[in-house]
């Protein structure tokens, strides 16, 4: 399964002597199988600021979508990380083996329309 991660939106905020701190994430993962089907997990993650007198702030002019992402696969991991992939891959089952409902007037047993 190939995966692609996506950022969709971003709420920032000014903290402390910090201006734009980016403080929630709003983010896709779409997996994608070797026959091209795909599913798609919408997540939306909180980020905790920085704390006054500890480095590694960046700036937001700075910052990229591969490094929002890094922080956001650092918070995807374990059985959260499962729970997002099995949904991916429930969503790519139900491509390749839709479910129909069949109204009560189709049902085999149902009385002919006239």
């Amino acid at each position: 399964m190939d995966y692609t991660w996506s950022i969709s939106s971003i709420k920032k905020g000014d903290v402390l002597d910090f201006q734009d701190v980016i403080l929630h994430v709003s983010w896709t993962l779409t997996g994608t199988d070797t026959d091209g089907d795909s599913g798609t997990f919408t997540g939306a993650t909180p980020l905790t600021p920085p704390q006054e007198g500890h480095g590694g702030f960046t700036a937001f002019h700075d910052l990229t979508e591969a490094h929002v992402i890094e922080w956001i696969q650092a918070v995807v991991v374990g059985s959260y990380r499962e729970h997002v992939d099995a949904q991916i891959a429930k969503q790519i089952a139900a491509v390749k083996s839709p479910v129909t409902e069949v109204s009560t007037e189709a049902l085999p047993w149902a009385p002919p329309v006239e």
